[in-house]
């Protein structure tokens, strides 16, 4: 894929699943690719593997380091670390701040520090791993949920803002991906993502698709635009089926 043709690409979460995916298929379509991971052994193994460099440490405050192991040059951010703690207004105060802080801060500070590069030159790429949580919700994590939504809006207002100024933003909304934070949402994910869960390497490929067309959303399951049409026009119809599965998943408990 030309567009991606010896940029430099930094994938952030990238010791494992949809990460370590964008990651290998960047790199197989000739990128130069930066892997973070707050583990060392998991980036420093993903990298190995394709021929990248590992730059691991916080999400938060990786561009400049991995500017400089691009020799200068950041063409395409992916900012997919994520955190989903379970819970509702109950959770601790910490997890909440975990979640607005890896799940929509960490996008803000990458951007900030991406921005006036990109903005001087004329293009850049911004990728946004939302999930589908985003356009909808989870069951099961409110944290989650609600730093998606603002993920989105982030990854919205880059798009709406910047888009004349060469700047291209995508958002990854996927339901179900066979990955470790999957198999950690314990019954509400068993219940609703398990079923029609799809490989991390077919979330890339969406992504690539996407990116050849020159779409904002991303969506890996291509039903999610008719749950989130579902949702925008008639809510309450929609609150009541999320609600029905909500007891349901109260009732195998």
């Amino acid at each position: 894929m030309g567009i991606v043709r010896d940029a430099g690409v930094v994938v952030t979460g990238a010791g494992g699943g949809i990460g370590a995916a964008l990651a290998r298929r960047f790199a197989a379509e000739g990128a130069r690719v930066v892997v973070n991971d707050l583990d060392a052994a998991k980036a420093e193994a993903v990298a190995a593997e394709i021929g990248a460099t590992a730059v691991p440490g916080d999400a938060s405050d990786i561009v400049p380091a991995a500017r400089e192991a691009l020799r200068g040059r950041i063409d395409v951010y992916c900012a997919n670390a994520g955190v989903a703690p379970a819970g509702g207004p109950e959770a601790e105060e910490e997890l909440w701040e975990t979640a607005w802080d890896v799940n929509v801060m960490a996008h803000v500070r990458a951007a900030r520090k991406l921005l006036p590069e990109w903005l001087d030159r004329g293009s850049g790429r911004f990728v946004s791993t939302v999930s589908a949580a985003g356009l909808l919700t989870m069951l099961g994590s409110a944290p989650y949920s609600v730093s998606k939504h603002a993920a989105l809006a982030f990854a919205e207002w880059l798009s709406l803002t910047y888009r004349h100024c060469g700047i291209d933003v995508h958002a990854i909304c996927p339901q179900g991906v066979r990955t470790d934070m999957l198999r950690g949402t314990g019954p509400a994910g068993d219940l609703i993502l398990v079923p029609t869960a799809i490989e991390p390497a077919q979330v890339a490929d969406a992504l690539f698709d996407g990116m050849a067309a020159g779409r904002f959303l991303i969506l890996p399951h291509p039903e999610v635009a008719d749950y989130y049409a579902a949702r925008a026009t008639d809510p309450d119809r929609w609150l009541r089926g999320m609600n029905h599965l909500q007891r349901k998943l109260e009732e195998e408990l």
